[in-house]
C-alpha cells in the first residue's frame, strides 16, 4: 500500500527504487534549490548526482571489502626512503597500474620486513578504488582452498573465478614448501592467468632456491618462466622495518 503522505511517499519510491542517497537527501537540496532560485533540471541533477557518487562510493568499499585483505595498507602510508633502492626508483611505475591493464606480473623479492606485503596491498587497494576486481591470499591458503574444491569437485567454478580477477595477489611464496601435488596444483592455477591477468608475488626467496619449495626443477623452470614473463621483477632486500623499530626502541 503506498502512503498518501508525501515525504513518506518520496520514501516509499526511494526504498523501493534503491535510491538512499536521494531519500536522504532530496529537502537538503530542495531547500539549497529555493534559496539559490534553480530550476527543476538544476535541482534533479543534483539529486542524480548524490546518488552516483554515493554509488561510486559503495562499489569501492565493496571491493576492497570483497578482496579480502588482511587489514588495509595504503600506498600513501609507505615511508619512501626507507624502502629498498629498487622498490624506490619503481614504485611511481607499479602505482600507475598501469602492469593492470597490460596484463603483466609484479615479482617482490626480498627478505623479510621490507615491505612487500605493505606495498602488495598498497597496489591492491589502489586498484580497488580504480575499479577493478582484485582477490588478496596468501599461497599455502591458495593450495588449501585449491584441494578442498577438489574434494568438493567445484574446482572449476573456483578456476573460472580466479581467472577472471584483474588483479591476484598471492602473499608469502616461499614461507613453507608443499608436496609435488601442491606444486601442481598452484602452478595449474596460476597459469590460467598468465599473459591475460596481473598477478603480484611476495617472496623472501630467490629464483634459484624456488626449488627448494616445488621440490622439483623441472616444474620449478616451468614456473619461474611463466611467472617472471614481461614482469616486474623488483628487488626488496634491505633492512626490516621490524628491525629498525625494534634498534630504535632499544636505543630511546
Amino acid at each position: 500500500m503506498i502512503p498518501t503522505n508525501t515525504k513518506e511517499k518520496i520514501a516509499a519510491y526511494t526504498k523501493e527504487l534503491r535510491l538512499p542517497a536521494i531519500r536522504n537527501n532530496y529537502s537538503t537540496h530542495a531547500r539549497q534549490a529555493l534559496k539559490d532560485k534553480t530550476g527543476y533540471e538544476e535541482y534533479l541533477l543534483a539529486l542524480l548526482e548524490d546518488e552516483f557518487e554515493s554509488r561510486i562510493k559503495n562499489r569501492k568499499s565493496a571491493r576492497i571489502r570483497q578482496a579480502d585483505f588482511p587489514y588495509k595498507k595504503y600506498l600513501h602510508d609507505l615511508q619512501r626512503e626507507e624502502l629498498p633502492k629498487n622498490a624506490q626508483a619503481k614504485i611511481d611505475v607499479l602505482q600507475s597500474l598501469e602492469f593492470i591493464k597490460e596484463g603483466r606480473n609484479v615479482i617482490l623479492a626480498g627478505n623479510p620486513g621490507t615491505g612487500k606485503t605493505h606495498l602488495s596491498i598498497g597496489l591492491g587497494i589502489k586498484a580497488c578504488m580504480e575499479d577493478y576486481k582484485v582477490f588478496f591470499t596468501t599461497v599455502p591458503r591458495l593450495i588449501t582452498q585449491i584441494r578442498e574444491c577438489r574434494s568438493q569437485k567445484t574446482l572449476r567454478t573456483l578456476e573460472g573465478r580466479f581467472e577472471k580477477f584483474d588483479l591476484v595477489i598471492c602473499d608469502e611464496f616461499g614461507y613453507i614448501s608443499f608436496d609435488k601435488d601442491g606444486a601442481e596444483m598452484l602452478f595449474s592455477h596460476l597459469s590460467l592467468r598468465a599473459g591475460r591477468k596481473s598477478t603480484i608475488i611476495t617472496t623472501n626467496l630467490s629464483f634459484e632456491r624456488w626449488s627448494e619449495i616445488f621440490g622439483d626443477p623441472v616444474l620449478t623452470a616451468a614456473m619461474v618462466d611463466r611467472l617472471t614473463h614481461k614482469a616486474h621483477i623488483i628487488n626488496m632486500n634491505g633492512l626490516s622495518y621490524r628491525a629498525k623499530e625494534t634498534k630504535a626502541l632499544l636505543n630511546s
